[in-house]
């Protein structure tokens, strides 16, 4: 299903050229794809606590593939783009928490984090497979023809998850007073915190996916060896394979180390390569893809935990809610990002087209998107360890679910 959603990221030198965009038209047309992302996101999940993940899930299962069609067919410009992409992020969003809900539902806390980062590295394998097939039909076709066979694929997830969902009941928890749903949302001192952590780690990845392609693209260029197909398909696996590795594993690590652990390890980490990465530009290919898998790894491996300690700090009854308001500040905010990344490459001097990646601007650029990282940090140190540990049962007056 997420074949599509890296497909504008790896095709933006091509796609800057053909539509004669700015970097920072570049970056809204992924801001708004991200905006898009961030309000089905906080809709479809405020909408499971009343309807079930599992319908959800499915309904924008469907839309999404038909949204993905959409933008392969009819993207051909810098102003369509913005409308036809946002779509594909307004029913991409709609899929993405249904799913963590579902699997949350079907597995106990000793499992649960390895089972979210199971499901995210399905996510990450695409974002793999989208990079490298765009990359790889754009050297030998065109870019709309990437567009095509990428939309092709979340055809195809769209039926994979009506067969996976099959499987598990439409689960709807009693209902929970408004009041008492607003009050943990925003005074317990666990979701508070993993809400605005989430916050800062949206920041810092989204800026990070959506302009690291066009990075290494400039940074490499003409060093790489393997030419253009070989230079995209290593980015692929570089920046997303590391992050498909990453979920599962670190998944595995909080429930073994618990949750705060691990949270405050990569977001420490993340953040330094955050302030590194952009002035990495003049390293020797091997290096400087090496750098990439590092910065993949820690970047997305918070994704999962993240989320995973959310189920586990708020009652199911209010879940669906939680995660919306998460959703709506993290994505949000996150969606910003990377046009902010584009204005300080152009106020830098830096670009799609300029030399290489040695520029200021990159440097300056991936710096405050480490800000998100800092936050992330500072979130994870306060969490109560007790709190998120693998261990914790389900909060105390948590209702059964109801078919």
């Amino acid at each position: 299903m997420t074949l599509i959603f890296m497909t504008y990221t790896a095709s933006l030198p091509t796609l800057q050229r053909a539509w004669a965009m700015t970097s920072a038209q570049a970056g809204f047309v992924q801001t708004s794809f991200l905006i898009g992302f961030a309000v089905s996101l906080f809709v479809t999940s405020w909408l499971c606590d009343s309807l079930g993940a599992k319908r959800m899930f499915l309904w924008f299962s469907w839309l999404a593939a038909a949204a993905a069609l959409a933008f392969a067919v009819f993207a051909r410009s810098f102003e369509a783009a913005i409308w036809l992409f946002g779509l594909v992020g307004v029913t991409q969003g709609g899929c993405y928490t249904p799913a963590i809900m579902l699997v949350a539902q079907e597995l106990p806390p000793s499992r649960r984090g390895a089972g979210v980062g199971w499901m995210l590295a399905g996510m990450s394998a695409g974002y793999v497979g989208s990079i490298s097939l765009t990359n790889a039909l754009i050297a030998t076709a065109d870019h709309r023809t990437a567009f095509v066979v990428c939309a092709a694929g979340t055809v195809a997830g769209a039926g994979f998850g009506a067969l996976a969902a099959a499987r598990v009941a439409n689960r709807i928890a009693e209902a929970a007073p408004a009041r008492a749903a607003w009050t943990t949302l925003f005074r317990d001192r666990r979701s508070l915190l993993l809400t605005i952590g989430y916050t800062g780690h949206c920041w810092e990845l989204f800026g990070m996916w959506g302009w690291v392609p066009a990075f290494l693209i400039v940074s490499l260029g003409d060093r790489f060896a393997l030419g253009a197909v070989g230079l995209g398909v290593a980015i692929a696996i570089a920046l997303h394979l590391s992050g498909l590795v990453s979920s599962v594993t670190m998944g595995q690590a909080s429930d073994r180390y618990g949750r705060r652990a691990v949270l405050l390890g990569l977001a420490i980490v993340g953040a330094l390569c955050s302030f590194g990465f952009g002035w990495s530009g003049g390293l020797p290919p091997a290096l400087l893809l090496a750098f990439t898998v590092l910065y993949g790894f820690v970047a997305v491996g918070d994704s999962g935990v993240l989320s995973t300690a959310m189920t586990e700090a708020v009652p199911s009854a209010y879940l669906g809610r939680a995660l919306a308001v998460r959703s709506i500040l993290g994505i949000g905010v996150g969606a910003v990002a990377p046009w902010a990344f584009g204005v300080v490459l152009d106020v830098g001097g830096a670009g799609t087209g300029a030399p290489d990646g040695t520029a200021s601007g990159w440097g300056w650029a991936f710096v405050l998107m480490g800000v998100g990282g800092l936050i992330a940090t500072v979130c994870a140190a306060l969490l109560p360890a007790v709190e998120i540990d693998s261990d914790l049962v389900p909060p105390e007056g948590l209702e059964p679910p109801r078919p």
